[in-house]
């Protein structure tokens, strides 16, 4: 509790929890420091360590629950936390979630991302691709936004199957908005999850962090449509460096929805065809 209490202060980025973390994995230390204290060991400015200094001094309940309401979490301390996500570059402390906590521990699982305006024939060949895996148990991840994501999330309920919605805003601030009733049956049918707090609205810098937790959850990310400048990509990106796999599917050239996917293939990322292309390159293989 003490994590999600200095969390939930102002003042606090993902950096400085890392330092104090070093400083005293138990965070105790912290709350007998000073302004001066949390200037010198944690490099804040001057308005970082006063209104962190602030926060500190107040309840969990006076700071959280009145703003923020009911809500589950699991931190980076829990043995429930992903291990997939555990071992990324910066794997976020805290994640909030509401659903089916025992999805983050699926063996199979795919994050399948792209543009929010698919072309007519990227849902028939995404119910080609992603129907066999889902009927086979793999867990479809995905952000909830509009298009490829919220297409992914959709097959998945059709055939009742699992999927994860990893939002760029807290769980009580969905966005889109037009996605609402979606997130509730995502909610209640399998799991959304997000690393700000509750209420926190969407910015365009939550957006690459969210993608990171996207990719991290799984062992490959299959990128359907992309345009060449696509914020999918970011995902595409995130996956490399985070040592997973990316599979794209092949378009026309003259579909500028495709070439960021025909780019990823140039590139070294799996071309996909058909289900069986991924199964056999992260579950057959792999095992």
């Amino acid at each position: 509790m003490r994590l999600l209490h200095i969390y939930s202060c102002r003042g606090m980025g993902l950096k400085t929890i890392d330092k104090m973390f070093a400083h005293d994995p138990t965070f105790k230390e912290v709350y007998n420091m000073s302004k001066n204290d949390l200037k010198f060991y944690y490099q804040m400015n001057e308005k970082q360590a006063d209104v962190f200094h602030q926060d500190l001094n107040k309840s969990i309940d006076e700071l959280f629950r009145t703003e923020h309401g009911s809500f589950q979490f699991i931190t980076r301390l829990d043995k429930e936390y992903p291990h997939q996500l555990r071992h990324i570059f910066d794997p976020p402390w805290i994640l909030f979630y509401k659903g089916d906590l025992s999805l983050l521990h699926k063996e199979k699982s795919l994050a399948v991302v792209g543009t929010r305006y698919p072309t007519k024939q990227a849902l028939p060949i995404m119910k080609q691709i992603l129907y066999p895996l889902i009927r086979n148990d793999w867990c479809i991840v995905s952000g909830l936004a509009y298009g490829i994501d919220a297409l992914s999330h959709q097959l998945a309920l059709n055939e009742n199957g699992s999927t994860i919605a990893v939002l760029g805003s807290g769980l009580q601030s969905i966005y889109p908005k037009e996605h609402k009733k979606l997130a509730e049956t995502i909610a209640n049918n399998g799991l959304l999850l997000s690393e700000f707090l509750p209420l926190q609205p969407p910015a365009k810098w939550q957006f690459p962090l969210r993608n990171r937790i996207i990719s991290g959850l799984t062992r490959g990310t299959l990128v359907v449509e992309a345009k060449e400048k696509s914020g999918s990509l970011i995902t595409a990106d995130q996956a490399l460096e985070q040592g997973r796999e990316v599979f794209a599917i092949p378009g026309s050239v003259l579909n500028p929805n495709s070439k960021g996917t025909n780019n990823l293939i140039q590139q070294g990322a799996k071309m996909v065809l058909c289900s069986q292309d991924i199964e056999n390159e992260l579950f057959i293989e792999k095992n």
